[in-house]
């Protein structure tokens, strides 16, 4: 006897942000964003790169080694900008409890570890060409180092306690109180003796020729792209994920008739398990 199939439509999901609908749409218009963003990215690194190894001069004093300064200073303030992201992405979703609040910060604040490991490790080299050393317990690099041990507590926690309200609003406190830390080690060179220099950009009249200047700026712009680009796609993944996390829901908990299984039984192990390796491909 043929094997009796259920061939109801499958039910649209739904999330807390909206209709299937109106994630599709918005998914649209992200990756058409991510298309245009990753164009800029390409265009704005290559850009960065010109900029800092052949059109700005070479500096006197430290030599071709102070070209990492670009990648430095640029990887630096980008790192603030994507914190504050998820700092005020977290406010809006304990004001709020809107799911989009709760993806965006922790979009952000992935990209943000990123960029500030690019921003270590480009001190790091930078600091053993000039100062001789990979690292000293500088006021600035210790408490640069503390962000990024904030934020990745942040990321640990999101990763291994579970995706439930309790972990979002927990992440979220943390959010909000690392961006404390900047301002920390904006003003670390002013409070405390320090092997960095005083800020030279800030000034009335920068320190640096306008060359440097500009390809200073063209380095801010280049990961500011950067940062939007990979903070979108990581924002799609995350919008990606809630909506295979309530399919697999669904499908969990629809009628089997087909086995004959009372309405609302889970489906059957074998059943399950193709299930899960589906969503997990």
């Amino acid at each position: 006897m043929a094997e009796r199939v259920d061939t109801r439509a499958f039910p649209a999901p739904t999330t807390r942000a909206g209709g299937s609908r109106g994630e599709a749409l918005s998914g649209d218009r992200l990756d058409r964003a991510a298309q245009i963003l990753g164009g800029a990215t390409a265009l704005g690194v290559l850009a960065m790169l010109y900029m800092a190894l052949i059109y700005a001069p070479t500096e006197l004093t430290q030599g071709p080694a102070q070209r990492i300064f670009y990648i430095h200073i640029g990887s630096a303030i980008i790192t603030y900008v994507a914190y504050a992201v998820t700092c005020v992405a977290s406010i809006g979703y304990l004001w709020r409890r809107a799911e989009a609040w709760d993806m965006l910060a922790r979009a952000s604040a992935e990209v943000g570890l990123l960029l500030n490991t690019i921003l270590l490790l480009s001190g790091a080299i930078w600091g053993k060409a000039i100062w001789g050393t990979w690292w000293s317990w500088d006021a600035r690099l210790t408490s640069t180092l503390i962000l990024w041990f904030i934020y990745a507590g942040y990321l640990m926690l999101r990763s291994y306690g579970g995706n439930t309200p309790q972990i979002a609003r927990s992440a979220a406190v943390i959010g909000i109180i690392g961006v404390i830390d900047i301002p920390i080690i904006n003003q670390s060179v002013r409070w405390w003796r320090t092997l960095h220099p005083a800020p030279i950009v800030e000034r009335a009249n920068p320190a640096l020729p306008p060359e440097m200047l500009q390809a200073m700026f063209v380095a801010l712009l280049a990961f500011l792209i950067l940062y939007a680009f990979l903070t979108v796609q990581r924002f799609r993944v995350e919008q990606l994920s809630a909506i295979i996390g309530q399919l697999r829901q669904d499908v969990l908990f629809l009628d089997d008739e087909s086995v004959g299984a009372a309405p609302g039984a889970p489906l059957s192990v074998e059943r399950q398990s193709a299930l899960n390796a589906a969503t997990e491909d």
